[in-house]
């Protein structure tokens, strides 16, 4: 086998992250986008000691383990939902299955392995959307919506999907609608030029509200008040709270604001888990699916235990949710960092909207502000983001020397790493429960309950 050949692959597993592979020759073949039963045709793109990587061109035998219906018509083009064709209790016992091999390829031992958790909902479950405009094919119609599947430029244009409810899609529709008629051009990361870049939108589960951001470049050339009305005649099942126009002169093609202007309402929309609320602004993290995030944390509950008169460091806090629910169930005090300033500003505002005045949220990098804590926790919980703890925090953590730490993880990969280290630094793992956060696509939360050896 050689680059660019043709060949036809069984997938035999697929391990974290989307990596299907299965065996031509006897040498092993990595192709993406595959689930454990399909046969494909893929080219081969390149070839590495760890073996041959192909990129997949054509299904030509679906697996026993897919589903005969409830595929978008995005499915083949869209990189959103790898596993949408899986039926939704094969999807599970994948995911249990690549974490737990991710572990114990780390030798890592655990002494009560608890499974998965499935969502609320395979459907609809999305609190928050990133759109991208574009084109579907070069020079071609304004388009908005996802990145096609394995390219950096073009867009699909979303007529259905499963993960969104249906006011993101009148949303859509209303936006590129508004855009097509003015021939306002879409920024080019290429060329430097155009002014549309992201849509951004967030709903309240609990409550319905809306909250709209729209990012281009300085070049406005059209009337962003007649964009406000147009979003407001929309036939919304929610209610729109704020809509927002940022401005991002970045090379890089990542949602940020370098100025943001509010069109009408306020930049933050309210959601509640559990009893609590809170106030969520549009760039701070909460997790994006609220039905799953009360059980992900009610898990966190369970692993905690009674918490009462407990000094608790909730790291990476994020708006404070972790932390509001630990001070809520009874400890002594509970102190949050995060790096997002506005995030921590909206964490300490839920606090006082909920009554709470046992728990403060400070803002900073982990890696610095944990060396201004002077409490000795009882009990450190960490939710990082993608990339795990900072090598250099994670030892700073360790030595609090709490007796218990709550490790939340959203990528199995680099949880393994960092488990590699607490286990060295003597922490046993106790305890390991999954939450399928994110149904349809390769994300899968982790929960870990590690405790000091004495």
């Amino acid at each position: 086998m050689k680059k660019k050949d043709v060949i036809t692959i069984h997938i035999e597993d697929v391990a974290f992250p989307n990596k299907a592979y299965g065996f031509v020759d006897g040498e092993k073949v990595i192709v993406k986008n595959g689930v454990p039963g399909q046969t494909v045709e893929a080219q081969i793109i390149k070839k590495r000691s760890s073996g041959i990587e192909a990129r997949q061109q054509t299904v030509l035998e679906h697996s026993p383990l897919e589903r005969t219906e409830g595929v978008c018509s995005h499915y083949t083009l869209c990189g959103g939902c790898t596993y949408q064709t899986l039926r939704h209790e094969e999807e599970l016992k994948l995911k249990e299955h690549q974490v737990k091999r991710l572990l114990e390829q780390e030798k890592i031992d655990i002494i009560s392995w608890e499974g998965i958790v499935p969502a609320p909902s395979e459907k609809g479950y999305r609190n928050k959307c990133e759109f991208s405009f574009g084109d579907e094919e070069k020079d071609g119609d304004l388009a908005l919506g996802m990145r096609k599947r394995m390219s950096h430029y073009e867009v699909v244009s979303l007529k259905d999907c499963n993960i969104i409810d249906e006011d993101y899609l009148k949303i859509i529709h209303g936006t590129l609608a508004f855009f097509q008629k003015r021939n306002v051009p879409f920024y080019h990361k290429l060329r430097h030029e155009g002014s549309l870049r992201h849509l951004v939108v967030r709903k309240g589960i609990a409550t319905g509200e809306i909250l709209v951001n729209l990012i281009t470049n300085s070049e406005v050339p059209f009337s962003t008040e007649e964009f406000k009305n147009m979003l407001l005649a929309l036939p919304l099942e929610g209610s729109l709270c704020g809509i927002l126009h940022s401005v991002n002169e970045g090379v890089a093609d990542v949602v940020r604001s370098d100025e943001m202007t509010v069109l009408y309402g306020r930049d933050y929309f309210m959601e509640k888990l559990f009893d609590l609320e809170f106030k969520v602004s549009v760039y701070s993290f909460f997790q994006t699916n609220t039905k799953g995030a009360e059980k992900l944390y009610g898990i966190v509950k369970e692993f905690a235990g009674d918490v009462s008169d407990k000094m608790v460091f909730d790291l990476y806090c994020g708006t404070g949710t972790i932390g509001q629910i630990m001070a809520e169930a009874g400890s002594k005090k509970v102190v949050g960092i995060e790096l997002v300033e506005e995030a921590v500003v909206s964490a300490n505002e839920n606090a006082e909207r909920n009554g709470l005045t046992n728990c403060t949220f400070i803002a900073g990098d982990v890696l610095q502000k944990v060396d201004e804590l002077t409490d000795t926790p009882d009990l450190i919980i960490v939710d990082p983001p993608r990339d795990g703890i900072h090598p250099k925090a994670i030892w700073k953590i360790i030595a609090f020397g709490a007796p218990e730490i709550i490790y939340v993880s959203c990528k199995p990969t680099s949880l393994a790493r960092d488990l590699v280290i607490f286990q060295q630094a003597g922490y046993s793992v106790e305890r390991v429960k999954l939450m399928d956060m994110f149904p349809r696509t390769v994300h899968v939360e982790t929960v870990v309950l590690l405790s000091r050896k004495k």
